[in-house]
């Protein structure tokens, strides 16, 4: 059986701003990697990275990236807020039981993306 190792790209207009905002609200520590015409700060597990290259645009619609928070999900919700980004659907339950909350947010570059913790 073979398995699925999904590698999510998150455009960024600004690079600098972008990488900033997500070690800021994931209290991460990307280093940044710059080829000339394209940039990219690679997420701790290798699920993706945060990248700049010509073409690329942050959008609000269609594919979600959903991120675990290191903490609680109205702490990563101020940090977002105070660097750059507004919130969408603020801290949520899931209807399932066990599956803890979620929340939706707007990041520095105009991408919607998701929140998820148990708290």
């Amino acid at each position: 059986m073979s398995r699925l190792n999904p590698w999510v790209e998150i455009p960024a207009a600004d690079f600098d701003r972008a990488v900033d905002f997500y070690n800021n609200v994931f209290k991460l520590n990307l280093v940044k990697n710059d080829w000339g015409k394209e940039k990219m700060a690679c997420f701790p597990n290798d699920e993706g990275s945060i990248s700049f290259s010509p073409g690329f645009k942050p959008a609000q619609d269609g594919t979600l990236a959903s991120f675990n928070v290191p903490d609680s999900i109205e702490e990563a919700l101020k940090r977002a807020k105070s660097n750059g980004g507004n919130v969408v659907l603020p801290k949520t339950k899931i209807e399932a039981e066990g599956r803890g909350y979620f929340a939706l947010l707007i990041d520095s570059e105009g991408n919607k993306i998701g929140l998820y913790g148990n708290e």
